[in-house]
């Protein structure tokens, strides 16, 4: 191995005599830097050398962008995994760099290891991989030159058969004479790690609880955790939420003014519905960011007010009933623990005088009553089971609860039902939008409410555990600041 050794003042001579008319007498201190993590990192695939040529500004990273990858990959992923999951938010032009750099680590960590391979065939890698020669002064393409010499040097000296070492390489670069870093340029460095927090408490709440807030917490805890709080960051709201709030404050009016199907014409009706629905849209105008967005959401909601009010009357000559609340404001104790929300509308049969809780749904929603009644039973779901013990409480007789979906303009209307019987027939696991929850089924969705009511506002919370369900983090206003967020599964049969 010895003769193996590189004479480093005997490569620097060499080097000096053959490039002195482009190098100049040093080379540039963070060039040299760079190249040698690169090496490091082809050799042992260290993730500290990844981390500092990321940091590098030969990467092709801004700076405050790779220290955010770097944080954002913390010590559970590489950086070239918070690459790929998108671990952060980049511009496009952004994102197509630090691919590239992610990229360019694996090429030089296979041309390290191919078969035959020559440091000056790794350097050249290295070149092509980051267009550096496009890229460099003229005293950084000097320095090059300089690296090239001993890449060669390198090769000539090694024996047959016998694969370079990096580590020689590295030993030789840091042997030239190094130019220091231009005055007010500091050396780029990734973020050093933080040290642990010391443990809280977490506020408790203490005013009341809502059947949403205990769906986002069995949704996700660490969701529940930023909105609650934290109160980390608002979410303003996108185009499709104020398309929802548009569609409720409009049917609220028009079922304000017409509770009953056979209240006037058809004709009348949709006259009417389209002018609330005009109105809520310009009340809510500012939520949309373009006018495109806005005349495109208010469009679909106007066709699908009228599938909506097709099923209306029809649902109406089929079973008479009125609309006896609208938005109805409700509350309810449980075991000391006050809840809060607002029901949609009330229904009252002409026939039974039963009433049916309706909510309105301008998202996703379970797909049948079985999906439904799925959710509840998981404790994924509610808010249904908390309006009927709520309606229950101040004297109704609930006998249906319902989904009406008011999202696909393309669909008619078909709303998912619930009948409250005593004891509900075994899931069928069916598509049927109709079916039955027992009422022993809504008590546990009440005793669970109960207990997360009381696990939240007294008992030890010590961590919130993240969804395992990527869907769930889509729309959420979190996404960005939840390092610990499952990665989306990549649609391989779509491209």
């Amino acid at each position: 191995m010895s003769e193996m050794v590189i004479n480093s003042e005997m490569v620097i001579n060499e080097v000096d005599a053959a490039e002195r008319r482009t190098v100049g007498p040093a080379v540039p201190r963070r060039f040299v830097a760079f190249l040698s993590d690169l090496a490091r990192y082809a050799a042992a695939r260290d993730e500290t050398c990844a981390r500092r040529a990321l940091c590098s500004p030969y990467s092709g990273v801004p700076n405050v962008d790779a220290r955010a990858l770097c944080v954002a990959a913390g010590t559970r992923w590489s950086v070239a995994e918070a690459i790929a999951r998108e671990r952060v938010p980049l511009a496009h032009e952004i994102g197509v760099a630090a691919r590239r750099f992610a990229r360019a680590l694996d090429e030089l960590a296979r041309a390290y290891r191919a078969q035959g391979a020559t440091a000056r065939e790794y350097l050249e890698t290295a070149a092509l991989a980051f267009e550096l020669r496009p890229r460099l002064s003229e005293l950084e393409l000097g320095a090059f030159h300089a690296c090239e010499a001993l890449a060669r040097d390198i090769d000539a000296r090694r024996p047959a058969g016998v694969a370079w070492e990096p580590a020689e390489f590295v030993s030789a670069l840091e042997a030239l004479p190094l130019q220091a870093d231009p005055a007010g340029v500091s050396p780029r460095e990734p973020l050093p790690e933080r040290a642990a927090e010391e443990p809280r408490v977490v506020r408790r709440r203490t005013s009341h609880f809502s059947a949403s807030s205990l769906g986002t917490f069995a949704e996700c805890e660490r969701r529940w955790y930023y909105r609650y709080v934290c109160a980390a960051v608002e979410d303003r709201g996108s185009s499709a939420s104020f398309y929802g709030t548009a569609f409720h404050w409009a049917l609220e009016r028009f079922h304000e003014e017409y509770p009953r199907a056979d209240a006037a014409p058809l004709e009348v009706l949709e006259r009417k519905l389209e002018g609330y629905l005009g109105t809520a849209f310009e009340r809510f105008r500012a939520g949309f960011e373009t006018n495109v967005e806005f005349e495109l959401q208010r469009r679909r909601a106007k066709r699908t007010a009228r599938r909506y009010l097709a099923w209306f009357v029809q649902r109406a000559r089929a079973h008479p009933f009125t609309v006896i609340g609208t938005e109805t404001k409700v509350e309810l104790d449980l075991d000391g623990y006050s809840f809060v929300g607002y029901i949609d509308r009330l229904d009252r049969d002409d026939a039974t005088a039963g009433v049916t809780v309706v909510d309105y749904k301008t998202g996703n929603i379970a797909e049948s009553a079985d999906a439904y009644r799925a959710k509840v039973a998981n404790f994924l779901d509610f808010q249904l089971p908390f309006y009927y013990w709520a309606r229950t409480a101040a004297g109704d007789r609930v006998t249906r609860l319902s989904l009406i979906p008011l999202k696909d303009a393309a669909l008619d209307v078909r709303p998912v039902e619930l009948e409250v019987v005593p004891v509900a027939a075994p899931r069928s696991y069916g598509d049927a939008p109709a079916g039955t929850i027992g009422v022993a089924e809504l008590e546990r969705a009440r005793k669970k409410m109960a207990e997360l009511a009381a696990m939240l506002a007294e008992g030890p919370l010590e961590r919130f555990t993240v969804t395992g369900d990527a869907g769930a983090c889509i729309y959420c206003a979190y996404q960005p600041s939840c390092r610990e967020r499952p990665a989306r599964s990549e649609d391989r049969f779509g491209r």
